[in-house]
């Protein structure tokens, strides 16, 4: 999912513990910001389905079958974990993120607005467009404008989408699912890579990339309240390599998850705004995250972000404990799926920055062995079905 500090000043590097308290205004006044890579070629990869291609009838898709969202095309695309992928169905420009709920139905944010497909039929229900203006054209790039995370309310009554306004502060849409429209608008901050819910819905959190915060959305009221989640500091703005990408929201205690750089986890606490950094050991720029039944975190590596300042692509496996295995990956990757019995990860290969390739590694959590799977065009959001 776009990405991306500009290089900027060098980063610093020091390992910290300790807290912070942090709440601040909502949406601060920064540019649009990057977190490009200058310089890296793309990794070799397996041929990419060709989009649109015929899918088996719907009585053939197991359970376990994966979806991606290929921000490459207006695809998304259906996955057998064994042997690739097996068809797609149109959803509209750049498709990001993606949430299933327990109906078969997947909410795609795309360019163009939230396509609606029902998994079971693999066809494209509805096309929800956004109500916020200013996105710009629908084009793909990291940078542009349009949905990006998003998440669905545990009961499945409501869908929010992330939306990117270039230039300025984000939204988040929340749509109705049974009417399928809009129903509010609220500000967040910028560049909303991830959004994520609360165990029992009560609070939405919507991760500013570009903003350094989480913007927390109670889901009755939608008055918006920031938390600024920067474990390096907010200095370098826009050229700073150090904003937060993805969370997770823990179930233990309902603590949000933030890995910074491979070093840093910030665990923030939605209620008081107080953020505790622990140490981590992958030294890797991060990305995607998940949570596996049993709590173990897994943490997306995509690199080091200048050549000699950090370790390559990898998979981290941190288990509540704070134990963590690193598994290498080859090549950049971007957002992680788990298996349901949670013996396998599910990495994609559609980086934003330079380097993405068209597929997914397939990682054995238990021995980190890992195979590339054929899956999609620049596949980035990922859901188990």
């Amino acid at each position: 999912m776009p990405e991306h500090d500009r290089p900027g000043r060098p980063r610093p590097r020091r390992r910290v513990r300790g807290t912070r308290t942090a709440l601040a205004a909502l949406a601060g006044a920064l540019l649009l910001g990057a977190c490009t890579q200058p310089g890296t070629a793309p990794a070799a990869a397996p041929a990419a389905a060709p989009a649109g291609s015929p899918l088996p009838t719907a009585s053939q898709t197991p359970d376990g079958t994966l979806l991606v969202a290929d921000f490459g095309a207006d695809t998304v695309t259906f996955v057998d974990p064994r042997r690739g992928a097996i068809g797609s169905v149109p959803v509209g420009r750049a498709p990001y993120g993606l949430a299933v709920g327990a109906d078969g139905r997947a909410w795609v944010a795309t360019a163009e607005g939230v396509a609606v497909v029902d998994t079971r039929t693999r066809t494209r229900l509805a096309r929800v467009p956004y109500r916020t203006t200013g996105t710009g054209p629908v084009t793909g790039g990291e940078y542009r404008g349009g949905g990006m995370g998003i998440a669905l309310s545990p009961d499945g009554a409501r869908a929010y989408v992330g939306v990117n306004v270039p230039g300025t502060t984000g939204v988040l849409e929340v749509i109705d699912t049974a009417k399928a429209e809009v129903g509010a608008v609220v500000p967040v901050g910028r560049r909303p890579f991830d959004v994520d819910v609360s165990q029992d819905g009560s609070e939405v959190y919507v991760t500013g990339h570009d903003s350094f915060d989480v913007t927390v959305v109670p889901a009755g009221t939608l008055r918006p309240r920031r938390i600024e989640v920067a474990p390096y500091g907010t200095e370098g703005g826009l050229g700073s390599w150090l904003k937060p990408h993805y969370a997770a929201v823990r179930p233990a205690d309902g603590m949000l998850l933030l890995p910074f750089e491979g070093e840093r986890l910030a665990v923030v606490d939605p209620r008081t705004g107080r953020t505790t950094v622990e140490e981590l050991t992958a030294e890797t720029h991060q990305h995607g995250v998940a949570l596996t039944a049993d709590g173990r975190l897994l943490v997306v590596g995509t690199g080091a972000v200048e050549p000699g300042k950090g370790k390559g692509p990898s998979l981290t496996v941190r288990s509540p404990d704070g134990a963590e295995r690193v598994y290498p990956l080859d090549g950049p990757h971007e957002d992680v799926a788990v298996s349901r019995d949670g013996r396998t990860a599910y990495v994609t290969g559609g980086h934003t920055r330079d380097g993405y390739w068209n597929g997914i590694t397939v990682v054995d959590l238990d021995t980190g062995s890992g195979r590339r799977l054929a899956a999609g065009s620049r596949p980035l959001g990922i859901a188990v079905l």
